[in-house]
């Protein structure tokens, strides 16, 4: 199990609401951990510096398109540093396989512009800063917070967003709604882990084409109404 993150003092935002009980909550985290008890990003990285990266170059791809990336970028400039030797013409050769890579190498060359003048060439820990750099909003400094810096903090992407939808772990109209309503129900033991469980149960079994319901290991906690069958 994920050891018990200490989560800001305040009060719990309102968020969306729960169809699930405290106890189904419970469950239905504890089942997910125990079939992936350390879950984390599938996006390659070795600091915070490629994971802010990685995760700016997300946006609109796939996790496996950015891998095939960073894996021929890294070796060659994994600093900012190194990054703004590159230029933004030469940036764009590594990632040109990346969906909307012109706008993303912009950004990246001015982040990493950022982070020299400003920070030392170290990725900041507070939402304040990161969310400040350019290409990067809540959902990319929700993932450097949690992944990098160990905060109980919930990116929602499209995944977690119709996970929380469907099962009634958390419904909302929107992403923020969302991520209020699961920062107020998700148990402190496993705020640290339930963003990459949601997600990746989004994206292997509680899929937006057909979900795979004979499948799921939360299948009679889910309030789905169109659960698919076997066969």
């Amino acid at each position: 199990m994920t050891p018990p993150v200490a989560r800001k003092r305040g009060r719990r935002p309102a968020g969306a609401r729960s169809l699930l009980s405290p106890a189904e909550v419970r469950e239905l985290f504890s089942r997910l951990a125990e079939v992936d008890p350390a879950p984390t990003t599938e996006l390659e990285y070795t600091n915070a510096f490629e994971l802010l990266v990685a995760v700016v170059l997300s946006a609109q791809a796939t996790d496996v398109g950015v891998n095939k990336a960073t894996r021929r970028l890294y070796p060659v400039a994994n600093t900012p540093q190194a990054i703004l030797a590159l230029g933004e013409e030469g940036l764009k050769r590594y990632i040109s396989t990346i969906g909307l890579f012109n706008a993303k190498a912009k950004n990246v060359i001015a982040l990493c512009r950022i982070l020299v003048d400003e920070h030392d060439g170290q990725v900041p820990r507070t939402r304040e800063a990161l969310e400040a750099l350019p290409g990067v909003g809540r959902k990319t400094a929700n993932v450097v917070l949690n992944t990098v810096f160990g905060e109980g903090t919930i990116a929602v992407d499209t995944h977690i967003f119709r996970v929380a939808n469907r099962t009634g772990l958390a419904l909302g109209k929107d992403v923020r709604a969302v991520e209020d309503g699961l920062m107020r129900v998700v148990p402190d033991e496993f705020l640290l882990g339930a963003h990459h469980w949601l997600i990746l149960h989004g994206r292997y079994v509680c899929k937006a084409r057909k979900p795979d319901c004979p499948h799921c290991v939360i299948r009679d906690l889910c309030r789905f109404r169109d659960k698919t069958t076997a066969g």
